[in-house]
């Protein structure tokens, strides 16, 4: 910590001087400095109208979000943040409101969890406003913070906070087998400190080893951008791949889906077609086949009947003329 008397800036260099921008943010409220890239916070020692203050030097960048609310407004309205690196945050809600200013509780929550009470109100008008300043140095600080305005009716204003989201192919990936195929993964705006590929075994991610299988080849020539390239691909390849973004605050990663297919499958379809022709040709023939046997039948029985009245009637001429040639023989006796 440094104190220095703000009356005559000792302690500041020249160049420092030139370059101090005094801004205040709400009347009666400690200043802040910014110089350069550099964020300076203070607080004041002592009563407000003393002009010494002790200042709290932060190389991270100043990222200032803001959001208004109303009496009327119907729902909760949100904004979602991405941040890279570490950074000092502050937050603003404004809420304006046709009725006593005094009566409206300010509350303010990370998640569901309430804040400390280290924030500002200011009134001016009708509009009430309340800021929150702090930093976020690593992933536990990042999520959603909510500002609460409770009157008769609760009015909440939300930021979330989240890293950059890469990007890869939304629809799965198709090749065959024995190809080869690159899946490829952008981070637009950003900069990741590093990229890994993963792979999935069932449930479980396991990392890529390029070094312990050389059909495996990662490029990641520009530092927002990764390829994953397989080569002699089989159908064992097919499964979901995830590449992972890491960053300082936390990491993103997406998904992947690769599908290989043998050169077989687009046959399918044809294949299918043909058995069907086939199935509905034997079937009709097998339909005619019994319509003729069917017909077949009757024919045969009418032959049949025709064959047992001619040997009937065989018979019977055959034993009509045996009475008549024992007569002729007596006649010649």
């Amino acid at each position: 910590m440094i104190v220095w008397d703000m009356s005559s800036f000792q302690g500041l260099s020249k160049a420092h001087q030139k370059s101090l921008h005094l801004f205040h943010t709400f009347p009666a409220l400690p200043v802040r400095f910014i110089i350069g890239q550099t964020f300076f916070g203070t607080a004041p020692v002592g009563d407000l109208g003393f002009a010494r203050y002790i200042i709290f030097v932060s190389n991270l960048l100043l990222e200032s979000h803001n959001i208004s609310l109303t009496e009327h407004s119907s729902v909760p309205v949100e904004k979602n943040i991405t941040l890279e690196r570490p950074s000092n945050i502050e937050l603003s809600c404004q809420f304006t409101t046709s009725g006593d200013l005094n009566s409206v509780n300010v509350t303010w929550k990370k998640g569901g969890e309430p804040l400390k009470a280290n924030y500002l109100i200011n009134a001016t008008g009708n509009i009430l406003y309340t800021k929150y300043t702090f930093a976020i140095n690593n992933s536990k600080q990042m999520g959603s913070y909510s500002c609460f305005f409770e009157e008769e009716k609760e009015q909440r204003g939300t930021f979330n906070f989240k890293v950059p989201e890469i990007h890869g192919k939304n629809k799965p990936l198709i090749t065959y087998v024995g190809d080869s195929t690159v899946l490829t993964c952008t981070c637009q705006n950003c900069f990741p400190l590093n990229w890994t590929w993963y792979s999935s075994n069932g449930s479980v991610m396991v990392p890529v080893d390029v070094q312990m299988n050389d059909k495996y080849v990662i490029n990641s020539t520009y530092a927002n951008e990764t390829r994953f390239k397989i080569m002699k691909l089989s159908e064992e390849d097919g499964r979901s791949y995830w590449c992972r973004a890491l960053f300082q605050l936390s990491e993103s990663q997406e998904r992947i889906e690769l599908v290989v297919l043998s050169y077989l499958v687009p046959l399918k379809p044809f294949l299918a077609i043909v058995a069907e022709v086939i199935l509905l040709v034997a079937i009709i023939l097998l339909c005619e086949m019994c319509m003729q046997k069917k017909k077949q039948q009757p024919d045969d029985g009418k032959e049949f009947e025709q064959i047992e009245h001619l040997k009937s009637d065989d018979s019977n001429g055959i034993e009509n003329n045996a009475p008549r040639h024992r007569k002729n023989e007596s006649v010649a006796q």
